[in-house]
């Protein structure tokens, strides 16, 4: 774990670079280039609300200012895994001209979206002023949140990406689990819609993402403190499972080259 901080701390100008060219080729060529980053979030946005406010009616107030506080950690989160399982493969020619450490490609595209996800919240905050929710101090604990949120997505964007190496197909099949877990995430309803409380419960226990997007919830829509319990209890998993996503990449360094 101190070995990985440590590498990415040497590397950090190649990160950085790769942070900077994907974030000037992705909207490359398109007309309303850098607008693509609101727009894009928007649109989903534009899309849940009119399925859940005209066809599926929902009674939450103001239901798009709470979806757009789950929706946008949950874009950073599914971009970053999804396009992280193939950061490796994809990025083969890299891996084989210049010595530097494999995880430098899948954290280069977790980092990007995290930056679209920065990059996006002076939207959300907008949106909730134009809904009356005024940011409290609560947001002091934002940082806190999407550290650990960070630390998640990392651990298990090395794992897909190191899997990935020699089973291609995961990649694909990572793409159609993440629409599934989305919708097992409270991101389009409130946690407490749920009325069974064992199976509220289990899902909290299953599913990490349960945690972050209840606690970007209670910050920013219900504006009070995330429950540390469950919070505190992801943040040391994904301590744990990125000391171990690590160490696989630590043993499988020299066949990622031959494996590409």
């Amino acid at each position: 774990m101190i070995r990985l901080v440590r590498e990415l701390y040497q590397y950090r100008g190649l990160l950085i670079s790769l942070v900077q060219r994907e974030l000037k080729a992705r909207y490359r060529g398109s007309f309303l280039g850098f607008l693509w980053t609101f727009l894009n979030p928007t649109l989903h946005m534009l899309v849940y609300v009119l399925l859940f406010t005209v066809v599926m009616k929902q009674n939450i107030p103001n239901f798009p200012f709470f979806m757009f506080t789950g929706l946008l950690p949950w874009i950073w989160f599914s971009t970053s895994v999804g396009g992280g399982a193939s950061a490796i493969s994809d990025r083969r020619d890299l891996l084989t001209k210049v010595r530097f450490p494999a995880q430098v490609l899948p954290t280069s595209v977790v980092v990007t979206n995290l930056c679209n996800f920065v990059l996006s919240m002076p939207l959300m905050l907008a949106m909730g002023i134009a809904y009356g929710q005024w940011p409290t101090w609560h947001v002091v604990l934002f940082p806190v949140v999407v550290l650990i949120q960070l630390t998640f997505t990392l651990a298990l964007t090395y794992i897909l990406a190191a899997i990935n190496v020699t089973f291609r197909d995961l990649q694909h099949i990572v793409g159609n689990l993440l629409t599934l877990w989305f919708f097992a995430t409270p991101v389009l309803y409130p946690l407490s819609t749920i009325q069974d409380e064992s199976f509220r419960s289990l899902m909290m226990a299953l599913n990490p993402m349960v945690s972050l997007m209840t606690s970007y919830q209670a910050i920013f829509y219900e504006h009070r403190l995330p429950d540390s319990g469950p919070l505190l209890a992801l943040a040391a998993v994904s301590v744990v499972l990125l000391w171990g996503a690590s160490s696989i990449f630590e043993s499988r360094r020299e066949e990622f080259a031959e494996s590409i």
